[in-house]
């Protein structure tokens, strides 16, 4: 690990500090969900500057070609008394100076450089190189050394993180009495001398007795430091976070522990407003500590739930309503339709919903928000309804780190390895409705960020999907199944949409090809779209321009995939046929009863999903009796030569 630049440095300074700035300890890998990762740099002098210097990251995979796969930039930053600079995730404790996300650094055999350059300089995929490199070190947990990423860097060494869970270690630098230089693996000492001397530190420990309240609760903040404090410890903590702040909460900010003491407390009352904010997230962090006092832990995280939370007028999934969302697609946006069939009607379906003059392809970023509010849970609009868990979940708890328990995030109804489409760069940035690409039948790509085919789903059940099929996969045992209609009607809309993808019997290893079309028909044609489905849909075609046809026209499947294939298709069953709109029909779903009020009925016809006529009624009062099995059907109302049309669940 030694680099003697000139002559005159190696004679003007020690052995051992021939470098401006070292790499001092290393943990990449603490715990084995890599929350509390972290690397510490040592200067020569403490208090000093790292502008100018960045830290980058090499990927020593097959894969990673040896080249940069993160960079972080220094400037405006300092070590400590110390002179050391802790850059690490928020698990870390004592607290870094500089905050990264969890599980970003790679745990090997990869490679981490500190150079005087700048970010600009080391695009993603550039090579490891040893210009204006200061100091490098390869490392990896237990992996065959990389000789070429030590080559590249001018290394000798390969170092290796030999901690566990149950024993965490970290890679940290020693100096001995003659200024010689070595590494070795032990307990992670972060912002602290790897050999204990050095300025003695005293964390301050934030802690509170649980993790969330309700509005209108009081609970106590704690203030512990490791060791008593000499002199009064005044300090103050900040509780604002986005549009949680002062006006939300009552109490002292402004501590003091005493001399001779190590705690304080201070009690924090939520005020409990009639505003629907949401659920909230307070922050609590320390805003003036001063050297040798340090947070031991920062930015503490407490939710807010707010009791103000609205309830649509529709059910969920699991107690579905129809009727009381109406779709909000243009007049005639189906039209052109009319009289085709077989591959006339396929065609003319993707020129509807692929059209590049009106259709928007959105950020695989921007679909956390449209998901927020097209998968809201009727019944709490705090929450995201969950996909196969059929239950809510509240919207603040989306995976952000390696932790899914708990959370959720976005699934991909055509999972991507089998449509073949991933994201890029650019799909990290939510930037908004406004801004979005033009896309087209041909944009395969954008199949990735497609809410159509997205869904807000618990992370871990992700997980336990993964790609697998339909009909391998069919839901978390114990549910009702409500979401398999949903998933049919969205990748039968992905084969629509996107050329190269296409929903096939059976269970394919071929890309482009998902199954299993059976199993998807029969789910589409036994849970039938509903409120929920519908708006979704909406929120949707507002962000995205199109609409997905198949939750607009069910009917549709059965003309491109079903039993009416060949048969020329017309809309005199769809929805838009409403011509006697003072009409309502209730209770929906029924038991088998429904009663009509308002414009007068001289016919009453009853149609399967398939277009069957099933039942006729021509005299009766103000109800009728259906008499019919549970299930999804058409109901069509006839007087004088105007007619309305409804789908009606009895269950």
């Amino acid at each position: 690990m030694h680099r003697i630049f000139t002559a005159l440095l190696f004679l003007v300074f020690n052995f051992s500090w021939t470098q401006i700035l070292v790499i001092n300890e290393f943990d990449p890998d603490s715990p084995s969900t890599d929350t509390a990762e972290f690397i510490e740099l040592k200067s020569q002098v403490p208090n000093f500057s790292t502008n100018g210097f960045i830290l980058v990251f090499f990927n020593g995979s097959t894969s990673g070609a040896d080249s940069s796969y993160m960079v972080i930039d220094l400037e405006g930053f300092q070590t400590d008394n110390n002179g050391l600079l802790v850059i690490g995730s928020e698990g870390v404790s004592p607290f870094p100076q500089l905050i990264i996300a969890e599980n970003v650094i790679q745990n090997g055999a990869d490679a981490v450089g500190i150079y005087q350059a700048n970010i600009t300089d080391f695009p993603e995929g550039t090579l490891a190189t040893q210009n204006n490199l200061i100091d490098a070190m390869v490392y990896g947990t237990n992996d065959a050394d990389d000789t070429v990423l030590l080559g590249l860097l001018g290394e000798t060494i390969q170092y290796n993180d030999n901690g566990t869970s149950a024993n965490p270690r970290s890679i940290q630098r020693f100096v001995d009495a003659m200024d010689n230089e070595s590494y070795a693996t032990a307990t992670p000492t972060p912002r602290r001398e790897n050999d204990g001397s050095g300025n003695a530190i005293n964390p301050v420990l934030i802690s509170v007795n649980d993790t969330q309240f309700n509005e209108g609760a009081t609970f106590d903040i704690t203030f512990t430091a490791e060791s008593n404090v000499t002199s009064d410890l005044n300090f103050t903590i900040n509780l604002d976070n986005f549009t949680f702040n002062t006006m939300d909460y009552t109490g002292n900010v402004n501590l003091t522990i005493a001399s001779g003491q190590n705690t304080t407390s201070t009690t924090i009352t939520i005020i409990d407003d009639a505003n629907d904010e949401g659920d909230e997230v307070m922050e609590i962090r320390f805003l003036n500590l001063v050297e040798p006092i340090v947070a031991s832990n920062n930015n503490v995280e407490v939710r807010v739930v707010d009791n103000d939370f609205t309830i649509a007028a529709w059910g969920t999934p699991v107690n579905p309503t129809t009727g009381i969302v109406q779709s909000t697609q243009p007049n005639g946006y189906y039209d052109s339709l009319d009289g085709l069939a077989d591959l006339a009607l396929r065609q003319a379906l993707q020129d509807i919903i692929a059209n590049p003059s009106t259709v928007r392809a959105q950020t695989y970023a921007d679909v956390i928000d449209i998901l927020k509010e097209a998968d809201q849970n009727p019944e709490n609009s705090n929450q995201v309804w969950l996909l196969y868990r059929e239950e809510g979940r509240a919207k603040l708890d989306l995976q952000t780190g390696s932790n899914n328990a708990g959370k959720w995030n976005r699934e991909h109804t055509f999972p991507r390895s089998r449509g073949g489409f991933d994201d890029i760069e650019a799909d990290e940035i939510a930037d908004g409705i406004d801004v979005f690409w033009t896309t087209k039948a041909d944009s395969l790509r954008h199949g990735n960020s497609d809410a159509h085919a997205l869904r807000a789903a618990d992370a871990a059940e992700n997980s336990t999907r993964g790609n697998q099929h339909y009909g391998q996969y069919v839901g978390p045992t114990g549910t009702l199944g409500s979401f398999r209609g949903d998933v049919a009607r969205s990748v039968l809309y992905m084969e629509i949409r996107y050329n190269g993808l296409e929903v096939v019997n059976g269970f394919p290893d071929t890309v482009g090809q998902l199954g299993d079309l059976a199993t998807l028909l029969d789910w589409h044609r036994n849970d039938p779209p509903d409120d929920f489905e519908m708006n979704r849909n909406n929120v949707i075609y507002n962000w995205q321009r199109n609409r997905n046809p198949f939750i607009d026209q069910p009917l549709l499947v059965e003309y491109i995939w079903g039993n009416n294939v060949g048969e020329l298709w017309d809309q005199s069953l769809s929805i838009e046929d409403n011509e006697l709109e003072n009409l309502v029909i209730y209770p929906n779903p029924t038991d088998g009863r429904i009663y009509l009020k308002g414009d007068s009925v001289v016919s009453l016809e009853v149609y399967s999903l398939q277009g069957k006529l099933l039942k006729r009624f021509d005299n009766f009062s103000n109800y009728v009796e259906l008499n019919l099995s549970s299930g999804l059907y058409i109901l069509k109302m006839i007087n004088e030569g105007k007619s309305y049309v409804q789908k009606l669940i009895v269950k």
